[in-house]
């Protein structure tokens, strides 16, 4: 059989894992990995496993523990606490507050770091507002908040770390610090808006089951109230502040960024901001092998030939005339669904190289396709299980048609806005 259909056929299969989500999406990609390596000639075992050694995993790996150290240190819930304490419970104060601080929080570290600190810290407010505010009106929002923050830096969710791979890898211009932030900030402004006005009045109208009391933390998510050692959380957030300023004038240094953030959390362990143990305890050890093993899917696609294959089948389905907008369009529209439906993480390490593949064969940009679909498989809000935010959101007592209703609603805005931006961002 010809390597490319094994690789597609391949491909599929995890699809339907990813989909199924039985098997941990980590367990998937190795499996899927392990099977190029002994059904695709063309794929060796140090071509398939050499993301290992890329220096986004390692951005991811460092960034993770200096997050991680500021849950430690107690910094990060002191900082949600103080902004909270000025909040009160005006509800369209608190919704802005909320989603600002939940978009600024998950710009450093992970969406799913970011929920944890914030959904805590919400229910708390909750409690004290005397009825005024409910946890089944706020969770929702808190994990769509958290995921539109992830899509503004390079760093803070891994569908852009995997598309800034894939670009040094193929020898094209890097992601800047913030440039996807061009689609990210306006999402947030959009976020926003949508809650002052329908957003909230859906919610109160669709969300009619009683409020459910708080679960217990689980041990994977710190408390928000730990002990607090003025002085490490000083440390913490002066390394948090190294990390960022190094990845903004990465330019004009000869550090990698992956270089910075493991400077960042070999810093913070040899402070004693988090213990040796804790770094490995809490570890998001799925995002890392997803990483890793996303080069291997990007290999597979390109010596087998599977790419150009699906890359061709896809521009045959868009016509002849096609043009770079059309194509981003398309392109954002399939991301999206497909996000909905299996983590953003997977869906990216899918769709960057196919993305690029059918690029190339329209004669079009790589580039802006890589940078779409880093943008459009952070938007995922219609389903609880697109991302792990999405997922902690059904603390709130939430049903999948909740979801659907809601967060589906602002997914189909959200597409639209994508596209308003898309002549304005690349200039197609």
């Amino acid at each position: 059989m010809d390597s490319a259909i094994i690789v597609l056929i391949i491909l599929t299969l995890m699809l339907v894992m990813f989909i199924w989500n039985k098997v941990p999406i980590a367990t998937t990609s190795i499996i899927g990995v392990l099977a190029f390596i002994i059904f695709v000639p063309e794929i060796t075992f140090a071509a398939a496993f050499r993301g290992f050694g890329s220096d986004m995993l390692f951005l991811i790996i460092g960034m993770v523990v200096v997050g991680n150290a500021l849950f430690e240190t107690g910094a990060a819930g002191y900082l949600g606490e103080l902004i909270m304490r000025h909040v009160g419970t005006n509800e369209k104060v608190f919704i802005v507050v909320i989603i600002l601080v939940s978009v600024t929080i998950s710009l450093f570290m992970s969406n799913t770091a970011a929920a944890a600190l914030m959904l805590p810290i919400v229910a708390a407010c909750v409690g004290s507002s005397g009825g005024k505010l409910s946890k089944k009106n706020s969770f929702m929002m808190v994990a769509i908040a958290v995921c539109v923050g992830g899509g503004i830096t390079v760093v803070s969710s891994p569908p852009q770390i995997i598309a800034q791979g894939f670009l040094e890898a193929g020898g094209h211009q890097p992601m800047s610090f913030f440039e996807i932030g061009w689609f990210g900030i306006p999402l947030t402004v959009l976020l926003i808006l949508f809650y002052l006005t329908i957003g909230m009045k859906l919610q109160k109208k669709v969300f009619t089951f009683p409020e459910v009391e708080e679960e217990a933390p689980k041990r994977v998510m710190a408390p928000v109230l730990v002990e607090r050692n003025y002085l490490k959380m000083l440390i913490a957030v002066s390394i948090l502040l190294f990390c960022v300023v190094g990845f903004i004038t990465v330019d004009h240094h000869p550090l990698t960024m992956g270089t910075i953030a493991l400077l960042g959390a070999t810093a913070c362990v040899v402070t004693r901001c988090i213990p040796e143990r804790r770094v490995f305890e809490r570890m998001d050890w799925t995002t890392v092998v997803i990483m890793g093993t996303s080069f291997g899917i990007a290999t597979a696609l390109e010596l087998s030939g599977a790419g150009e294959m699906v890359a061709n089948g896809f521009i045959g389905l868009l016509g002849d005339n096609i043009n770079q907008f059309m194509f981003l369009g398309a392109l954002s529209f399939v991301c999206i669904v497909l996000t909905n439906f299996m983590s953003s993480t997977a869906a990216a390490s899918i769709l960057i190289p196919i993305g690029a593949f059918a690029a190339i064969g329209a004669g079009l940009d790589v580039r802006p396709a890589v940078m779409i679909v880093a943008v459009s498989t952070n938007i995922g809000y219609a389903t609880p299980i697109s991302t792990p935010p999405m997922t902690m959101a059904l603390r709130g007592g939430y049903r999948f048609m909740d979801y659907v209703k809601v967060g589906g609603l602002f997914n189909l805005l959200a597409f639209g806005l994508v596209l308003l931006l898309i002549p304005l961002v690349f200039g197609v």
